[in-house]
């Protein structure tokens, strides 16, 4: 690929990842307007929400096998718009199975969006010969803060679903459309997810290498959610806060999140992926430790800020770790390890909501921090046959290509 190639490429997709930071947030944001447009009670909510995950991981197996017939360029052209029509779905129906409908359709493209994201992501990194993939999730967060704003100008206005919904996809559906006009896929004879063109053989992806990266792909998912789920009442409920106060734990990890990936890429090239990984991991433990043994509502704001800056450089490195362990078949790779996103997104909500009834919320806040620590047995993984490029962690690049 031509260095312009590689550039326009690059803008792009991470185009597409903003604009999916703005469409998810959207809808999480404002799933109590949800729930009141449809009369949906509280017991048949949580259906409706595990769905979407679910389906998200069918989307993900169904995006692993049709890579090997086209490429994930074209799957993102086109899932992406399915999923911005599915949000304005969900915003203009009136009855439930309407709602059905459109997070049916919602679950199945993001699942085949965020397999074929990353699955570009990694493959660009690749052609790189640099880290580039915190960079991307970063313009993901920026767009998960730009949707909650909406979201929240949306609830403060007392708009409606699809008046809050409509002037989003009006302005980013095109533009998704426009931009997908430069999605850098390899070219046939050196088709990112295979070694070859699509629809050839592709070399088998072993599940027991890639366990590691999988399992440290649902911890890490567990605690987000954790901290997404239930930072409000944690600080609210236990550190007695304010209502007002209790929203400041997640907005700041969002915040902390977004600068932590826009810098981390300068880490891995610096120090290499598995080094930045440990200090992750270690910093997003002790959030968790100072959160369950915090005396006070700012103390535990604090935990839930080193929170933001541990747990936001693991996930794209367990990506970009997935493509290096297997450099033929890093598609199948990707697809596969972004199942245990949407496992780790099931079961951390619930887990943690359970510990806290039966045994307490501070004691709940330890288990996922085990579940983060076991990261560091296999901080490993992420070294793959070329977590270094070279003597300064990055492959020599031929051309600069930005």
């Amino acid at each position: 690929m031509t260095d312009a190639r590689l550039r326009h490429g690059r803008a792009s997709l991470a185009l597409s990842f903003f604009v999916q930071g703005v469409t998810f947030a959207l809808l999480v944001t404002r799933i109590p307007a949800i729930q009141d447009q449809y009369g949906i009670s509280n017991a048949v909510l949580p259906l409706f929400l595990a769905a979407v995950p679910v389906l998200a991981g069918v989307g993900s197996v169904l995006t692993e096998k049709l890579v090997t017939r086209v490429r994930p360029g074209l799957l993102l052209r086109w899932a992406q718009p399915v999923v911005l029509l599915a949000l304005l779905g969900v915003g203009a129906g009136t009855q439930v199975w309407h709602l059905a409908v459109s997070l049916a359709g919602f679950g199945l493209a993001v699942g085949a969006l965020d397999a074929s994201m990353n699955m570009l992501g990694v493959s660009l990194q690749r052609a790189y010969g640099r880290s580039i993939m915190l960079g991307f999730h970063a313009t993901y967060s920026l767009g998960g803060i730009g949707g909650a704003s909406l979201a929240w100008a949306g609830a403060h206005w007392d708009l409606s679903l699809l008046v809050s919904y409509l002037p989003v996809v009006v302005v980013l559906l095109p533009a998704a459309l426009v931009g997908s006009r430069w999605y850098a896929d390899a070219a046939p004879e050196e088709a990112p997810g295979t070694g070859t063109a699509p629809g050839a053989a592709a070399t088998p992806v072993v599940f027991k290498v890639l366990l590691p990266l999988c399992l440290v792909m649902a911890f890490a998912y567990i605690g987000d959610s954790t901290v997404s789920n239930w930072s409000a009442k944690y600080l609210q409920d236990v550190l007695g806060s304010s209502e007002e106060l209790a929203t400041v734990p997640y907005n700041a990890y969002m915040v902390t999140t977004l600068l932590g990936r826009a810098i981390g890429d300068f880490g891995v090239r610096r120090f290499g992926a598995v080094a930045v990984v440990r200090c992750g991991t270690v910093l997003a433990a002790a959030g968790f430790a100072v959160v369950a043994v915090a005396p006070g509502a700012w103390t535990g704001i604090l935990g839930f800020t080193m929170l933001g800056f541990g747990l936001c450089v693991v996930v794209p490195q367990t990506f970009a770790a997935a493509g290096r362990l297997f450099p033929a078949a890093s598609d199948a790779a990707v697809a596969r390890l972004n199942i245990f996103n949407y496992v780790g997104f099931l079961v951390g909500s619930p887990l943690v909501g359970a510990l806290g009834d039966a045994w307490s919320y501070r004691g709940a806040m330890l288990v996922p921090m085990v579940m983060v620590l076991v990261t560091l047995v296999y901080s490993r993984s992420f070294g793959g046959q070329y977590g270094r490029y070279g003597d300064g962690h990055e492959r020599p690049s031929t051309v600069d290509v930005g």
